[in-house]
């Protein structure tokens, strides 16, 4: 959600690349639905872990700021980058997986999550 979001304020004029601890390959079908009632498309997104950059030859080392948003990420980010002039800052955005009981409740969920990355997107470059 947070690539496709931050593409969607600011563009193509800045890099981003969204990484996870884990590799699920899908982008969630709730992520999905909930992007795109803002115009955000997700569906052909498939989701990459940090090992995923390097197979693809993208290494750490090229990025300027890795913005973290579990305490997961948050920790194998720093650990990965320790060796690195980069920045690491954390983000405590909600983990919507889990939440609710009926589809309405999880996509509200995931409702809430876009729209805390939004909020801090908006908050850390404007709009």
């Amino acid at each position: 959600m947070a690539e496709g979001i931050m593409k969607k304020l600011y563009g193509f004029d800045t890099y981003v690349q969204s990484v996870g601890v884990l590799n699920d390959l899908d982008v969630d079908g709730f992520a999905i639905a909930a992007c795109k009632e803002i115009e955000v498309e997700l569906s052909r997104h498939r989701a990459r872990n940090f090992d995923d950059l390097e197979h693809y030859g993208e290494t750490l080392s090229g990025f300027d700021l890795i913005v973290a948003m579990s305490p997961a990420s948050q920790r194998k980010a720093l650990d990965l980058t320790r060796l690195f002039h980069l920045s690491v800052e954390y983000w405590p955005i909600m983990d919507p997986t889990g939440i609710g009981e009926c589809r309405e409740a999880k996509l509200n969920a995931y409702r809430q999550t876009r729209d805390q990355i939004f909020d801090q997107l908006k908050g850390k470059w404007g709009q």
